[in-house]
């Protein structure tokens, strides 16, 4: 090999160890990673910005903008709805999700489903675990129906088209993707949830944990704390305890004030002070001068100015993960009090501020009503969501977010425009049509998504450039040499972007791979296509682990469930998906 693909090999492996490690956010690795091939002179300053050049991130951003006119208009949610109340509507929900992902971007799709689906078990006393996962596997097979439906297929058509050939069609890939999800939403419906124990999920655990991590007590007239700042009180320094918020004013008549409780509050004659943290083990609140435990259990429920009670799963690059919530200082960062924190494997012990916190852990945060629009979105958290959803906003304008999907769609396929100009048009339909506002618009967009896509694509075209991707061409052309031809090929590439995509993210996977499948079909003198299209299958059907795909790990804290129940149902479909694509794929551009 030459001194620029040694450069490149170390540093593909240094990115492998780090994101493996979960140290940083996928985007700071796979940047950084490009910039030490960009000093080491590996590659020229043209292939370090074109990710930032291409199309495919703003046309994801476009399309971000489309599924947050969903949510706001409420488009498909009220279909989870009357699905879930159709008996056996597994089905159907699964069927239906993929055909909606085929169309709109899955991560913000579960966004909008998943919390519905837990609030229609919580309602129904369903079990919400038999459907999440689920769920999540169902918009990851209609994300492969159409180029538009996860942002991994335009990073591999953005590089096919870098390598000189012409990007795929919007519909160019429904040929083996809709058989892909045909066969993989029959066997999600019938073996796989037979594989799928039954769990806890979230809704219970929490309801639960969160009776045993509150307590409110009165503030007594007359008392020494009247009058008393909350920092003069020496209510902010509780052992295992703190103080959650104030509630002003008519608790009994539910005509009460929330005051967020900062250090410079005044207490005054009869506030319900809110507690949060194990209070019966830690601390009884008998004993503090001037306070009277009360049997109030409206902390919950509160129905105070402007506060809200949130379910916030947090991100595997998340700030949190690895501290507790005392280190991070929660409260003061994110202006909320985490009432309980759900794990899935149910191994938490010790005070409630001392838990340190891991990916996939579930908290259920009392804040205001801006903590959803601040942190929606935000590398820390995979999902928020309100516990009681309220209706949305524009309702009236959901037959402008069809028509603008619609046409979308049709635009691309026909040619008249390209897929990153019809993806402005739609956008821009739904922003002017008043369905969601210019800021709104713009928080809708995960800028964390389009930065490790556009990192993604220029480490894809270093590794091309170094010659990186020819050496490792190589080792997989060995599967041509035992008599499988372009059967053999497929397969191969496939399931090393499989691995891939399980170590690393799916993005850095699908742009790593690509190179490596353009160098083996120029050697072999096979179709490029049809291995750029196994790369995108490989890249786009995560379903082993909750860490290879975003939507798995929304789930993954949502449902209760453990790591192998990913692996148990996930092993057929992904045997399935590897079967169907080597049958179909070969045949359809070979």
């Amino acid at each position: 090999m030459s001194a620029d693909s040694w450069i490149a090999l170390v540093v593909l492996i240094g990115t492998v160890v780090t994101l493996v490690l979960d140290r940083f956010a996928p985007v700071v690795v796979l940047s950084g990673s490009v910039g030490v091939l960009l000093f080491a002179n590996v590659i020229e300053p043209d292939v370090a910005l074109s990710g930032l050049s291409s199309p495919a991130p703003a046309t994801i951003a476009a399309l971000y903008v489309l599924a947050g006119a969903a949510t706001a208009t409420g488009t498909f949610a009220s279909l989870v709805d009357r699905t879930l109340d159709r008996p056996g509507s597994l089905p159907a929900l699964t069927a239906s999700t993929a055909a909606l992902s085929a169309v709109v971007p899955n991560t913000p799709l579960i966004a909008m489903f998943a919390p519905r689906v837990v609030r229609w078990a919580q309602r129904t006393g369903g079990d919400a675990s038999r459907y999440l996962l689920p769920l999540s596997f169902a918009s990851i097979l209609g994300g492969v129906i159409t180029l538009i439906g996860t942002s991994t297929n335009l990073v591999v058509s953005d590089l096919l088209q870098q390598s000189g050939n012409e990007p795929f069609d919007v519909l160019e890939i429904t040929v083996v993707g809709l058989p892909v999800a045909i066969v993989g939403i029959t066997i999600l419906s019938t073996v796989g949830v037979r594989l799928l124990p039954t769990r806890t999920a979230v809704a219970t655990d929490l309801s639960q944990r969160a009776r045993e991590f509150q307590m409110a007590a009165t503030v007594v007239p007359d008392g020494p704390l009247v009058g008393r700042s909350i920092g003069e009180s020496g209510l902010r320094n509780l052992d295992g305890a703190f103080l959650a918020l104030i509630e002003r004013g008519g608790v009994d008549r539910g005509q009460s004030t929330s005051l967020a409780a900062s250090p410079d509050t005044v207490l005054e004659a009869g506030d319900v002070c809110c507690f949060v943290g194990d209070v019966a083990r830690v601390i009884d609140l008998h004993d503090v001068d001037g306070l009277e435990a009360t049997e109030h259990s409206h902390v919950l429920g509160t129905e105070g100015a402007g506060t809200l009670v949130f379910e916030a799963v947090i991100s595997p690059t998340s700030r949190l993960v690895g501290q507790s919530l005392r280190s991070a200082d929660f409260r003061s960062r994110y202006r909320g009090a985490v009432m309980a924190v759900h794990r899935s494997d149910g191994a938490l012990g010790g005070q409630l501020g001392r838990i340190e916190l891991r990916a996939g852990d579930v908290l259920l945060v009392l804040a205001e009503e801006s903590f959803g629009r601040r942190w929606r979105g935000d590398a820390d958290f995979s999902l928020v969501a309100e516990v009681e959803e309220p209706p949305p906003a524009r309702r009236s304008r959901s037959w402008l977010v069809i028509t603008a999907t619609i046409g979308l769609v049709a635009l691309a396929a026909t040619g008249l425009v390209t897929l990153f100009e019809a993806a402005l048009l739609g956008a821009g339909v739904v922003v002017l049509g008043g369905a969601i506002t210019l800021r709104e618009g713009w928080r809708a967009i995960n800028l964390n998504v389009v930065l490790t896509m556009a990192a993604a694509i220029s480490l894809g075209a270093g590794v091309a450039q170094s010659g990186l991707a020819g050496e490792i061409a190589k080792l997989v052309e060995r599967a041509d040499d035992l008599g499988f031809g372009d059967v053999g090929l497929v397969v191969a590439v496939m399931l090393a972007t499989l691995v891939m995509t399980e170590l690393l993210t799916n993005t850095a996977a699908a742009a790593v791979m690509l190179p490596v499948a353009l160098s083996v079909a120029a050697d072999s003198g096979t179709e490029p296509r049809m291995l750029a299209v196994a790369v995108l299958i490989g890249a786009s059907c995560s379903f082993l682990s909750p860490v290879g795909y975003q939507t798995n790990l929304m789930v993954f804290g949502l449902g209760g469930y453990r790591f192998s129940d990913f692996t148990r149902v996930g092993a057929p479909l992904t045997l399935a998906t590897v079967v169907t694509s080597a049958i179909i794929i070969p045949i359809a551009f070979g």
